[in-house]
């Protein structure tokens, strides 16, 4: 029987905006450049284990580039790592000519039946 999804945070938005952050460690950076406008990234929420568990994005072929900021993964994160789900596309990437916490802009769409 599948798992039924749990109630979203209330006061959080479904759909949002969010940088993504962390980019520059870890050589990282470097799957930023195979990325373009329109891109779908996924979302995928750390193991519980962690002790400020982050929500990871990463490119479609599984490379991770960075984390959501701290101000959405602890509501998102919860509800992601309870069976939420939330998909992302680049609404903006842009190169080493920027700050590193501007170079992806993300539209995230969390799914509520």
């Amino acid at each position: 029987m599948p798992r039924s999804s749990p109630p979203f945070p209330d006061g959080q938005p479904a759909n949002f905006r969010a940088t993504v952050h962390g980019t520059v460690f870890a050589g990282r950076d470097r799957h930023i450049d195979s990325l373009h406008d329109g891109d779908v990234v996924r979302l995928v929420a750390d193991p519980p284990v962690q002790e400020d568990p982050e929500v990871w994005v990463h490119t479609a072929a599984g490379e991770p580039i960075g984390h959501l900021p701290p101000d959405v993964c602890w509501w998102l994160w919860p509800w992601m790592s309870s069976g939420g789900v939330a998909t992302a596309i680049t609404l903006r990437v842009r190169g080493s000519e920027v700050p590193s916490w501007r170079r992806l802009l993300l539209e995230v769409s969390c799914v509520i039946p």
